[in-house]
């Protein structure tokens, strides 16, 4: 089942159920007006919606045709944005690249940051680059959406309590990060707004591919239409979203609509490419001595698409079923009323 969150100028917009092809659309006003209403009361919901999805399917419920660029993100703001660092790739690469040491407890204990969640990009909404000095980055993610989750939950409860998956823009100011990190006490304004992809989707329309905590999925990055990361997203994602979510609920519980991402998709096998740039100018450092590679400029496009099978020994395959829709983002100078509250829908 594939839903998405059609503007209407209110701030949590209107949920709609999407068909396969991702051609038409059904309202779902009768089930919840947002998604977030009906994360709250899933239980009830997603019968509903799924009911909704099949009449949509067979020509029975009331077809409109589809916009994309009508879509906010499926949450325009959720209670929590939780992102981790599963791939221990990119941590490896950019401590090498630094000449630090690798923390004892890579292996074992995840690195999480909490990011601003109370305003949340859709999939054709622009970047906004105050400053070019700033070095704005890309990360191409993978996240999930959480029901209720009660503190301590164990890794292998975390199925029970995954909702929905959806692609993740988490965008970074790069040279903003160290200054931060300097005073001891984390990112903030290096982390502006998060993008997402048009849908978000229950975790059956990935079947075999979603398993374990992990989704096993071709998940391709292009820069102004140039292909820079054909990347696997399963087998090296060393923490599963279950083994984040055991650590992140240790001494808390989650809301409903709470979003839990697995960090920057990387790959050791350095012909599939990159899901971010920091990570090519990591590998430039390492093999050339400097960073060549700049950061986003105005007028550059991002897109983002994850597809259902796995990527192939071959890069050049043909890739499988688009799941999520593409993220397509264009980054434009300064600021604007879409940075507003209100703005992005």
């Amino acid at each position: 089942m594939r839903l998405a969150t059609l503007r209407d100028g209110s701030r949590d917009g209107a949920l709609i159920v999407v068909d396969s092809a991702a051609q038409t659309f059904a309202s779902a006003k009768g089930i919840a007006a947002s998604l977030q209403e009906a994360l709250d009361d899933w239980s009830h919901a997603e019968p509903a919606l799924r009911a909704l999805s099949d009449s949509l399917t067979d020509g029975r419920a009331e077809a409109r045709a589809l916009d994309v660029a009508s879509l906010a993100a499926p949450l325009p703001r959720a209670y929590e944005w939780i992102d981790g660092s599963a791939y221990l790739n990119h941590i490896r690469l950019v401590r090498k690249a630094r000449n630090a040491a690798l923390p004892p407890d890579l292996e074992s204990d995840p690195i999480v940051y909490q990011g601003g969640s109370g305003v949340l990009l859709g999939s054709c909404d622009p970047l906004l680059l105050p400053d070019a000095s700033w070095g704005m980055d890309f990360e191409s993610e993978i996240c999930v959406v959480l029901g209720d989750v009660p503190q301590g939950v164990s890794a292998s409860e975390g199925a029970a309590h995954v909702r929905l998956l959806m692609l993740a823009n988490d965008v970074t100011f790069r040279n903003l990060i160290p200054a931060e990190l300097a005073k001891g006490f984390g990112f903030f304004v290096s982390k502006p707004a998060t993008a997402f992809s048009p849908f978000a989707v229950t975790p059956d329309e990935l079947g075999a591919a979603f398993r374990g905590g992990r989704a096993y999925m071709r998940l391709r990055t292009q820069l102004n239409g140039e292909t820079v990361g054909d990347v696997d997203t399963g087998p090296e994602m060393h923490f599963s979203f279950f083994d984040l979510l055991a650590y992140v609920t240790r001494s808390r519980a989650l809301t409903s609509g709470t979003i839990l991402g697995s960090g920057t998709v990387s790959n050791q096998d350095r012909a599939r490419g990159i899901s971010c740039l920091v990570e090519r100018r990591m590998i430039e450092i390492i093999e050339r001595g400097s960073a060549r590679t700049p950061y986003l400029a105005a007028g550059d496009r991002i897109e983002i698409e994850a597809f259902l099978e796995a990527a192939p020994t071959s890069s050049v395959a043909a890739p499988g079923r688009s799941v999520f829709g593409a993220i397509r983002q264009t980054v434009v100078d300064g600021l604007s009323s879409a940075s507003s509250p209100k703005g992005s829908l």
